[in-house]
């Protein structure tokens, strides 16, 4: 715009510059002079000349925009490219995560079916062994059997003889076998009675130790909401003693005003020695700000609690608002 400004300043300059800026002179009459009237050559009129000058800056500035362009549309293709390169080498490594995490997948597939391979081995193994000793088994009472008929062929053929010591020894023998059955009972019912007592002792200490550490469980949360009842009681005690004694301590300026509000962070020691005063929230005046640090700064030894649970927790570090009508 001010360029344009300056040309039209500049046309008009020049056309006024062909005017006559003088009054003419009254001059006495001139003597008759015979003359001819040439006509010079004309000349190329400076609007026209400004004209093109605006028409090739206007050509100018177009071409320039037009190769700006060209290069912001070349930037973008770059960026373009650089952003699909990426999407594809994020694509091939997502891939490959895919067919690592497949492999590994595979591989604990693998080992799974490996372990329970290993295990209908062993388990056929171990029926395999239930099966061999059954059949030692059978044949041992098989063995007894046949060597139990041969006796008894062998005591019939001694009954012609002995009959009636046969028979007390058949009735001994039988006693005797069913002293043995019943005795073998009676040790099965006892194995399975014994069995059944340690089961049941088993439940009944399993059901004491989980009543024994629900027990424990209920008391220590009752006794740490205990504990954290006592500590918030005390902070809040030592908290308000911290706030009496900076309202004692603090002097705030004249140009206070009830919507000023600076808030300082104080670090202590556990002996409630001062370590560090900061301003981390300022009033908009400094000397506000200066008198809250001096009263914070005053104060040798801040009243702590004794207990280093709640010290850490609540008085390690903690952040007080000075206000002209409040103190927290």
């Amino acid at each position: 715009m001010v360029m344009s400004l300056a040309l039209h300043l500049l046309i008009v300059g020049i056309a006024l510059a062909g005017w006559s800026w003088t009054s003419p002179v009254s001059e006495p009459e001139p003597r008759q002079i015979s003359a001819r009237l040439v006509s010079p050559e004309p000349r190329p009129s400076p609007v026209v000349d400004d004209q093109d000058q605006r028409d090739r800056d206007q050509e100018r500035r177009q071409q320039q925009e037009r190769e700006r362009q060209e290069e912001e549309a070349e930037r973008r293709r770059q960026q373009e490219q650089a952003r699909q390169e990426a999407e594809r080498q994020a694509q091939a490594e997502a891939q490959a995560r895919q067919r690592q995490q497949e492999e590994q997948q595979r591989q604990q597939a693998q080992a799974r079916e490996r372990e329970q391979q290993q295990a209908r081995e062993q388990e056929a193994a171990r029926q395999r062994a239930e099966a061999e000793a059954k059949e030692r088994e059978r044949q041992r009472a098989e063995q007894e059997r046949r060597q139990q008929e041969e006796a008894q062929r062998k005591a019939e053929e001694e009954k012609r003889r002995q009959e009636e010591r046969r028979k007390q020894e058949e009735a001994e023998r039988k006693r005797q076998e069913e002293a043995a059955r019943q005795e073998a009972e009676r040790r099965r019912q006892e194995a399975e009675r014994r069995l059944r007592e340690q089961q049941l002792e088993a439940l009944a200490d399993e059901s004491d130790r989980q009543r024994e550490a629900e027990a424990r469980r209920q008391q220590e949360a009752a006794a740490a909401r205990a504990r954290e009842a006592q500590m918030l009681s005390e902070s809040e005690r030592y908290q308000s003693l911290i706030r009496e004694r900076l309202s004692q301590a603090w002097y705030p300026p004249s140009s206070a005003t009830e919507d000023m509000t600076a808030r300082i962070q104080i670090t202590l020691l556990p002996t409630g020695e001062l370590v560090n005063a900061r301003l981390v929230s300022s009033s908009g005046n400094t000397a506000f700000d200066n008198s809250a640090l001096g009263a914070v700064r005053s104060l040798s030894r801040y009243p702590v609690p004794s207990d280093r649970n709640t010290f850490e927790r609540y008085f390690r570090q903690f952040t007080i608002e000075f206000n002209p009508q409040r103190l927290r």
